[in-house]
């Protein structure tokens, strides 16, 4: 079984900063490639940020000079720095990781279970 728990969320007021961490744990070969998603009150989820196991960063428009994603590979975390937060970046932030379970196995997409950000005066 394998799990992804998040953790860093919530409150902030605009400007403010915040640090995620997503760690996966269990039965883990390797992992591959690992981002953050977000999803506002009626709104598809959409990518924030990856990150491949070589440590390349990819980032969505509206947050790129913001926010920083990075990882630590003997850890099995991955990490997002949201730095000049505003408002429009409340949602419900999600990790994700591609997981394969034994040398053998698929890759498979695992989900954390979410963290809060709300960003408010």
């Amino acid at each position: 079984q394998v799990q992804l728990v998040e953790s860093g969320g919530g409150l902030v007021q605009p400007g403010g900063s915040l640090r995620l961490s997503c760690a996966a744990s269990g039965s883990i070969f390797s992992i591959g490639n690992m981002g953050w998603y977000r999803q506002a009150p009626g709104q598809e989820r959409e990518l924030v940020a990856s990150i491949t196991i070589g440590g390349s960063p990819n980032y969505a428009e509206s947050v790129k000079g913001r926010f920083t994603i990075s990882r630590d590979n003997a850890k099995n975390t991955v990490y997002l720095q949201m730095n000049s937060l505003t408002p429009e970046d409340t949602a419900v932030y999600y990790c994700n990781a591609g997981i394969r379970r034994a040398f053998f196995a698929g890759l498979y997409d695992y989900w954390g279970q979410g963290t809060q950000v709300t960003v408010s005066s």
